[in-house]
């Protein structure tokens, strides 16, 4: 089976239920996109490491993996989401080490947060993507082919398979701008990268 590349558009948060999290992987010579819905703790993990601005103190366990690896001259190649069973993604880490490939199965969200501070690709099969993908609202495909993405996200996020967390970002909405960015230390100080990582969101939307 032919393999697809996939980019990081970002992760989703439901608009109606508190703390359930979507990662939304696109293929790149596509219109399709992939909502992998995540826990709590994938999510900080994966956005601290698309945002540059917020470095962890103490390393994360991904961090911790990758400064493992770099020690013992592991290098992540690839990640390959290869199966869907039952909601359920299932992803393989290609690793390489002195000229040895190996194979080890991970979480897709372990597997792509450690992709992005391997800079490594993502790939999933096109089966896969022909299955779970969805297209853009303004993608260049037949009409019923194209759905409503955000609709189908938050149906995504409601599910029984959608992880809760307690992080609620209303309260942020009343917030000064110079009390956000204090509070995105204090976060940071404190170690809450779930919440660091809404304040930097709500801090982006402003500026």
């Amino acid at each position: 089976m032919s393999l697809v590349r996939l980019n990081i558009k970002g992760i989703s948060y439901s608009q109606t239920q508190n703390g359930a999290y979507a990662l939304i992987l696109s293929e790149v010579d596509g219109d399709r996109k992939l909502p992998i819905v995540i826990g709590a703790f994938e999510a900080q993990s994966i956005a601290i490491a698309l945002e540059k601005e917020i470095m962890p103190p103490r390393p994360l366990t991904h961090d911790l993996f990758k400064n493992f690896s770099d020690r013992f001259q592991i290098v992540v190649k690839q990640v390959i989401i290869h199966k869907l069973v039952d909601g359920v993604f299932y992803s393989s880490i290609i690793c390489e080490r002195e000229g040895i490939e190996e194979i080890i199965d991970a979480r897709t969200s372990d597997a792509i947060a450690l992709a992005l501070r391997f800079k490594a690709p993502i790939f999933t099969y096109k089966g896969i993507l022909e299955k779970a993908g969805i297209f853009l609202k303004s993608g260049k495909k037949k009409k019923d082919k194209k759905v409503d993405e955000d609709a189908v996200i938050e149906e995504l996020l409601l599910s029984d398979d959608a992880e809760s967390v307690t992080t609620d970002t209303d309260e942020l909405i009343d917030v000064s701008l110079q009390e956000l960015n204090e509070m995105l230390d204090a976060a940071v100080e404190n170690e809450d990268y779930e919440q660091a990582a809404k304040i930097r969101d709500e801090i982006s939307k402003r500026n």
